[in-house]
């Protein structure tokens, strides 16, 4: 049934054929996310197609404005439905391995519509964990003697994301990590009498997680260390 073709020669030309377009769609592991079809109806005859992965695996159909839904035990698990009126593909509580290209063709008496979705799935953010290394450093000069407080914000199990330090909304210094599943650090000193705020921001394109600095918390004159989750 899903091999239902209209020849686009006889019947008003194919619309919407750029094949080459990918439209990215960034969303939070344990979302859900909708693909749209961008068609406000489908008519009677139409027949609705989602495609996945690199094999082009069919994972719903709508034909005759009938629904069906595959691959209800394996990848997806339950997880997919179909609008009957617009033929949109939603995606509930998303994983990682649901990550890839999905593939929508739309064969209809108006011609065929092509659109295909790069979905990318980033895991939750956890808040950063900042922790007080030594708190015995001295900087002197001709006029003073200051203390400093060396620190390290940390955070583990992250991929593809930047660890930052702020002072206000000032970037001091950050690392960015594309690897998946390993741990992230970075230094910080800072004079034990100071009066800013400083932070340490993880973030990936989509959200990020903030802790700030608690200076009279962290940083006791010569003693030993601390922490603050």
């Amino acid at each position: 049934m899903w091999l239902y073709i209209i020849f686009s020669i006889c019947l008003g030309g194919v619309y919407n054929v750029d094949t080459n377009a990918v439209k990215s769609v960034s969303v939070t592991e344990g979302d859900s996310v909708t693909l749209n079809t961008d068609v406000t109806e489908l008519q009677r005859d139409d027949q609705t197609l989602w495609m996945f992965g690199p094999r082009d695996t069919r994972i719903a159909e709508i034909y005759k404005q009938i629904i069906s839904v595959y691959d209800k035990k394996e990848k997806f698990r339950d997880r997919l439905s179909v609008d009957s009126q617009t033929g949109s593909l939603t995606i509930k509580n998303i994983r990682n391995e649901h990550s890839g290209l999905y593939k929508l063709q739309i064969f209809s008496q108006r011609g065929t519509s092509y659109k295909r979705f790069n979905v990318t799935v980033y895991a939750h953010l956890p808040i950063p964990v900042i922790t007080s290394t030594s708190n015995c450093s001295f900087s002197s000069s001709s006029s003073s003697s200051n203390q400093y407080c060396s620190l390290l914000c940390s955070a583990v199990n992250v991929g593809a994301v930047t660890l930052s330090w702020y002072k206000g909304n000032s970037l001091l210094s950050s690392i960015s990590v594309s690897d998946l599943s390993i741990s992230l650090s970075l230094p910080l000193e800072v004079e034990y009498q100071e009066k800013n705020t400083y932070s340490c921001v993880i973030n990936n394109p989509i959200r990020n997680q903030t802790q700030l600095l608690n200076i009279t918390q962290l940083c006791h004159m010569c003693e030993g260390t601390s922490s603050v989750m």
